[in-house]
């Protein structure tokens, strides 16, 4: 049984590794191609100041 929780553990940390840093260009793109109705509060609040508020800085 521990080995099967110690799988699960590493699968996910292994997964979470490939996601793109949250306001990273890459993560900007993501989020573009995600369905808005999908994100949480905290995603369209990153969102906002680091791919909308960030880009009009420039």
């Amino acid at each position: 049984m521990k080995k099967i929780v110690l799988l699960i553990l590493l699968g996910t940390f292994c997964l979470a590794a490939c996601e793109p840093e949250v306001g990273s260009p890459a993560w900007c793109e993501k989020m573009d191609k995600t369905s808005k109705a999908d994100w949480t509060a905290n995603q369209a609040a990153d969102y906002m100041k680091y791919c909308v508020l960030e880009q009009e800085r420039h």
